[in-house]
């Protein structure tokens, strides 16, 4: 058994998109599940000889797609996998400003695809691939805002703190099964893509670090997707993989 499944969130565009690239090997299969798919990323996965499933879905819809995902991977348990990955990558930036001017609307589905939909994956996944005989991992791609408390960013900062925390939980209930599965809630670094534009477009009257952001992008101090994306799958091949279940790529 060579071949390894790969599923990830959020995979169209910036580090997830990098990630999937990477990838992208003989033998692997990768289910993306995004908003929208990827044609070129099709192509890729063809030249490469991988397996590639692309689900287009809004992880607002979380109960729906995990319980997709959970019959889709009872299907797979005879693949005979070497390994199974669950990366929970997508996430979003809801309105910025302070909590009390939040859109009702708005919040609850920046909380449902960065906190519900990964548990909600993480527990079909889990449950799904408990008999299967290799190792199974879950990485959640987590940020330093889940650990550091900034102003009119309520929203993210709850939901990182959140997958943090329910990273935590899971760690000690994997640790009590036979074949428990490696868990991580990784910050992945400061990374050059769309949520550093929203923020550094943001109203700075509105937003007190609206100028630190435009500070690490004047002075070059940001990663890039791709850059990111090698440092987090390195992370993720290292032996002792989920022995800290919060952990920052940059330690």
């Amino acid at each position: 058994m060579t071949s390894h499944l790969f599923i990830l969130t959020g995979a169209s565009r910036g580090m997830g998109l990098a990630m999937a690239r990477r990838l992208l090997k003989p033998g692997n299969t990768l289910l993306c599940i995004s908003r929208k798919s990827n044609d070129t990323l099709a192509t890729q996965a063809k030249m490469a000889g991988t397996a590639l499933e692309q689900w287009t879905q809004d992880l607002t819809a979380g109960a729906d797609i995990s319980a997709r995902l959970e019959q889709w991977l009872r299907e797979q348990a005879g693949a005979g996998f070497a390994g199974a990955v669950l990366i929970n990558n997508a996430g979003m930036i809801p309105r910025i400003g302070p909590l009390s001017e939040a859109d009702a609307d708005n919040l609850a589905q920046a909380l449902r695809v960065g906190l519900e939909a990964p548990m909600q994956l993480t527990a079909a996944f889990l449950r799904a691939t408990a008999n299967w005989p290799g190792p199974r991992k879950v990485l959640n791609i987590s940020s330093g805002l889940g650990r550091k408390a900034m102003a009119s960013q309520a929203g993210y900062c709850a939901a990182k703190a959140g997958m943090d925390h329910f990273t935590r939980c899971v760690a000690l209930e994997e640790t009590l099964k036979p074949n428990g599965a490696a868990v991580c809630s990784l910050a992945p670094g400061v990374i050059d893509t769309d949520m550093q534009t929203q923020l550094r477009g943001a109203d700075a009257a509105a937003f007190p670090d609206q100028h630190n952001f435009v500070n690490l992008k004047d002075k070059g101090q940001l990663t890039s997707p791709d850059e990111a994306a090698a440092r987090v799958l390195a992370y993720l091949d290292r032996p002792d993989f989920g022995s800290q279940p919060v952990a920052d790529v940059r330690d």
